[in-house]
């Protein structure tokens, strides 16, 4: 990996887009396999020093309280609860102006790196709002000048929570010098809710499951109470997280990460995260290793340092969680959730060395139903998730690297030289405040080298165990793979939203018409799959085929253990899928067997081929 250039596959860049789509897939699927993205490796310095930026800005700021010293007097702040309650505003505002997460090259996001506040600001925009047809106050996909109000009031509030003084707050220690005032806190938790039924992308991107859930608990809860709280907060993503990731999905996330690590320089190490480099490159038993010590971590840490009152077990056990966080940081990994893990580090010290569970207990708190309440909601949106995850986002429901995500692949005919291509209609049509990635990547770079990027992050979705369905799926509803480009589909939306993190149910049929309505695609230009997530109890996934003019024209399911038995360049063909329903224009689907039927029995259905206009 170069530090000014980035690596690309040996190929001849003039006549790469000859070759047929799932030999390219398998090009550059083996490719990352040993270079990763290819990013240079001055993107990642970048990073780092855009996360120093982070820490510098958040200490100052959060030192910025009357009565607390100065930045390098760390003995006068350091104990201060105000410190880290404005550490917690400092990083819902530096994430909902777009700098944290889904941020720069690493997200997609070339010129400029910074999507979220410059789209957000802008009416006309395309907004997301959660329950569309069901939310009174959604507003339907065009973004008013009252909803630029109300994110402008969400900076605003947090803003002036930063430069702050204290109030007094039941239970405080007899050095403090207070703590944030409730009703401005009230200010930024009601601007960041209308916010949210008005767009969900804003209060996702805000990180609100975690983060507004502790100004909450701040703007309530006397001070005791408000330090459990937040201890239960960081439990329940760790063990939410934990919990997601067993299954079959995982692995293929840690092949997929750390083969992308600028760290990892060893291709002998890489080759050994695959079962037989480089004709199966399925996760190997090393790559599984991997992802489940991270998953012990995550199940055993945080009932020690909730519990365990022996001050040299919380501190090893605090140390770990820091390197484990820290590991995570250095793999770089896409949609770059950095400041989030940086964060976490000084969260986990703040809240379990500095106030341990001898004195900060669950048992310390006003109520003994305190805890039980906080428990019961924080950890039941994440098992509701698991056991629905068509309801509730990846996110509150804490499955952030599991890959067992909603996702989607979108196809995009092509048109003869010398038209727009039906890409092209995306930056022709739609208010947004950057281009497509094609466009960026070929200002940038070429043409030519601009598809190798794009079609790479295609590979890497296929090398994701999801993947082999989405492609298998797209190419049997494709008159020709040759015809269309194909797309990820959290770049298509990140380029239109100006934010993405993941989480597939928000480029769904309700952001498809958004573009449709805007774009005017003729039936078959515009191809899209979307696949939901694994539930816990079933072994299958549901996934949607839409045609942007017409809707959705197929549902059915596939079976999680065809998907993990194939490579991403479908080496013996598409695996199989079966349709439990298909638009009435077409032959009638085949009577819908039991979720629960015994795998061999599953049926292989053939759909027709998407007609295209000629």
């Amino acid at each position: 990996m170069g530090f000014i250039n980035a690596d690309l596959p040996d190929v001849d860049l003039a006549t790469f887009e000859e070759r047929p789509h799932l030999e390219r897939i398998k090009i550059l699927a083996l490719h990352w396999i040993d270079y990763g993205f290819g990013t240079p490796k001055v993107i990642h310095a970048m990073y780092c020093a855009k996360i120093a930026v982070f820490v510098v800005l958040g200490l100052l700021l959060a030192s910025r309280t009357a009565g607390i010293g100065s930045i390098g007097d760390v003995a006068s702040w350091w104990t201060q609860p105000i410190f880290y309650q404005k550490l917690v505003v400092w990083v819902i505002l530096y994430e909902m102006l777009g700098f944290g997460a889904s941020c720069g090259p690493l997200a997609f996001r070339f010129k400029p790196w910074v999507g979220g506040c410059t789209y957000w600001l802008r009416p006309g925009t395309i907004k997301l709002p959660p329950w569309p047809g069901k939310n009174p106050i959604a507003g339907g996909s065009r973004r008013t000048w009252f909803d630029v109000f109300v994110y402008a009031g969400m900076i605003v509030s947090a803003i002036v929570l930063l430069f702050s003084d204290g109030v007094p707050k039941a239970g405080q220690p007899a050095d403090s010098v207070g703590l944030l005032d409730p009703r401005l806190l009230a200010v930024l938790i009601g601007f960041t809710l209308v916010a949210g039924l008005r767009d969900r992308l804003l209060f996702l991107a805000a990180r609100s499951e975690q983060y507004w859930v502790m100004c909450i608990m701040f703007a309530t809860l006397p001070f005791v109470d408000m330090i459990v709280g937040a201890k239960l907060v960081m439990c329940a993503v760790w063990w939410g997280a934990a919990a997601s990731k067993i299954g079959k999905h995982f692995g293929y996330v840690i092949q997929g990460m750390t083969t992308n690590a600028p760290l990892m320089v060893s291709k002998w190490l890489r080759h050994k995260l695959c079962k037989d480099f480089p004709n199966d490159i399925r996760p190997s038993w090393l790559a599984g290793f991997l992802g489940h010590t991270g998953t012990v971590l995550e199940f055993g840490a945080p009932v020690i340092l909730l519990f365990v009152t022996n001050r040299p077990v919380v501190l090893v056990t605090a140390a770990v969680m820091v390197i484990f966080h820290l590991y995570i940081t250095s793999n770089f990994p896409l949609a770059v959730p950095l400041e989030w893990n940086i964060f976490y580090t000084f969260s986990l010290v703040w809240l379990f060395v500095l106030h341990p569970a001898g004195e900060f207990g669950l048992w310390s708190t006003s109520s003994v139903w305190l805890p039980i309440v906080i428990m019961v909601i924080l950890f039941g949106v994440p098992v509701l998730g698991n056991l629905r995850p068509d309801l509730i986002s990846f996110l509150p429901a804490a499955r952030y690297y599991a890959g067992n995500w909603a996702t989607g692949l979108w196809a995009f005919r092509r048109t003869p030289d010398g038209q727009p291509s039906c890409e092209e209609r995306i930056d022709l049509n739609i208010v947004k405040s950057s281009k497509n990635q094609i466009t960026q990547l070929t200002e940038l770079y070429s043409k030519e080298v601009a598809e190798i990027f794009l079609q790479k992050a295609v590979a890497w979705r296929y090398m994701n165990s999801h993947g082999r369905a989405l492609s298998s799926l797209m190419l049997t509803h494709l008159d020709s793979a040759e015809n269309y480009d194909i797309r990820e589909g959290e770049f298509v939306m990140s380029s239109v939203v100006g934010w993405q993190f993941g989480d597939g149910h928000l480029h769904d049929e309700f952001f498809i018409n958004a573009v449709q309505e805007r774009c005017q695609y003729a039936p078959g230009e515009l191809m899209v799959v979307l696949l939901e997530s694994q539930p816990w109890h079933t072994m299958t996934q549901k996934y949607r085929i839409v045609d942007a003019a017409v809707g959705v024209v197929e549902r059915g399911v596939v079976d999680v253990r065809d998907m993990t038995a194939a490579q991403p360049w479908l080496a013996d063909g598409p695996i199989p899928y079966r349709v439990t329903w298909r638009a009435s224009d077409t032959a009638p689907a085949a009577p819908a067997a039991p979720v629960e039927e015994p795998r061999a029995a599953a049926s292989v259905e053939q759909p027709r081929a998407t007609s295209s206009p000629e």
